[in-house]
């Protein structure tokens, strides 16, 4: 038997989408399927504005640029997290300040960041690690407190909850990502959800190359032209058509999903309870979108063994970021600041196989050879 970690499932509707837009005349940005989408997001999860990207690194630049990141301010990003995160606001020549994680879940810890703030902060960027919510109540406080815009980097987050708002709904912007390794995809692609109404029009302009297009196609304006800065952040419409029949499909993806993260997480309870593993913790705030599944061992050598091991099985499964502020671009950069809680979730997470079509007896599988490792081993 051969479980990869990731398997993209194609849908016969997303090729006959691809083919209705094609047949449409454009595959031009901004199309029939891209506005569908837009209006599916904005229905279902409140989001003042919508506007598909091309990745989430496009909407997290596109936040950048609405927030009004100058050289010299200072973003507070956690270091566990991809890249892009980070790189937004460097690209804007921002200084990027390291938070570290909480103790028991992959997230920025609240408690910590108040001590990071100096007068030159602008915002706060905040990861949403396997679609686990961050205490949002606290971040957004802490941010009104000190007059700071807050990005919700919600790549892993699409359809999960804090206290019952869709992540993503609840700081200034949001952004999500829709590459095939996500609950939804487009191969790559992205979202950007604007909850703030002062910056919708202009985040249509930036979106637009700098441009009052929008406005135009609305009939607002009776030409378009180039009124401020921007990109061409928007995807082709066949990103949107590739995407949309899997919005009409989302519930039963969505069920699918969180039945294959419980199974992994009962059937898991036994090596936890043996104090072998650690399962994710899910605070009381928080709800579970079945993005992935990860879990937590000992040590860099325990996890590399049985990441080795499941490999020797047939089963792929792989570990996660390497903290920023240790990368080989950022070393120099950072204060020197220890982010103990980041470096040990780099050290010990692994993440299990995970996609649609996984099915029960493969998720067995899995979790009889993990338990099979442990099997004899003293702790």
């Amino acid at each position: 038997m051969h479980i990869p970690f990731n398997k993209p499932e194609y849908s016969w509707k997303g090729y006959l989408a691809l083919i209705d837009a094609a047949r449409s005349g454009t595959l031009a940005g901004n199309g029939k399927y891209t506005k569908m989408c837009h209006s599916w997001f904005e229905t279902r999860f409140g989001f003042k504005k919508s506007l598909l990207t091309t990745s989430c690194t496009d909407a997290l630049e596109m936040a950048a640029l609405l927030t009004d990141i100058q050289p010299g301010d200072e973003v507070i990003v956690p270091s566990f997290t991809f890249m892009s995160t980070a790189n937004a606001f460097l690209l804007r020549h921002a200084k990027v300040v390291f938070a570290d994680a909480s103790a028991d879940i992959p997230n920025i810890d609240p408690s910590g960041i108040e001590a990071l703030i100096t007068p030159r902060t602008k915002a706060l960027a905040v990861v949403h690690y396997s679609g686990i919510a961050c205490d949002m109540d606290r971040i957004m406080q802490i941010a009104q407190k000190y007059h700071l815009k807050v990005i919700e980097d919600s790549a892993h987050a699409i359809d999960s909850y804090y206290k019952g708002k869709p992540l993503g709904s609840i700081g200034h912007f949001g952004a999500f990502s829709f590459h095939e390794t996500k609950n939804i995809f487009s191969g790559e692609g992205g979202l950007l959800s604007v909850n703030d109404e002062q910056y919708v029009r202009r985040a249509e302009i930036i979106w637009e190359k700098g441009t009052n297009r929008a406005a135009f196609h609305r009939g607002e304006v009776d030409k378009y032209t180039w009124v401020d800065i921007g990109s061409s952040f928007l995807p082709s419409d066949a990103i949107a058509a590739f995407l949309y029949p899997q919005l009409q499909s989302f519930v039963q993806i969505q069920n699918r999903r969180k039945k294959i993260w419980w199974g992994y997480y009962n059937q898991l309870k036994s090596l936890e309870e043996k104090g072998y593993v650690k399962r994710p913790v899910i605070p009381d705030y928080a709800t579970v979108n079945g993005n992935m599944f990860y879990l937590l061992v000992s040590d860099t050598a325990m996890r590399d063994a049985l990441i080795d091991h499941l490999k020797k099985n047939g089963i792929q499964a792989v570990f996660h970021y390497f903290p920023l502020q240790s990368s080989p671009y950022f070393r120099d950069k950072h204060d020197g600041r220890p982010l103990p809680n980041t470096q040990n979730f780099s050290d010990c997470i692994i993440r299990l196989p995970f996609y649609n079509s996984l099915k029960t007896r493969q998720i067995r599988f899995i979790t009889d050879k993990i338990s099979g490792y442990f099997q004899g081993r003293k702790l």
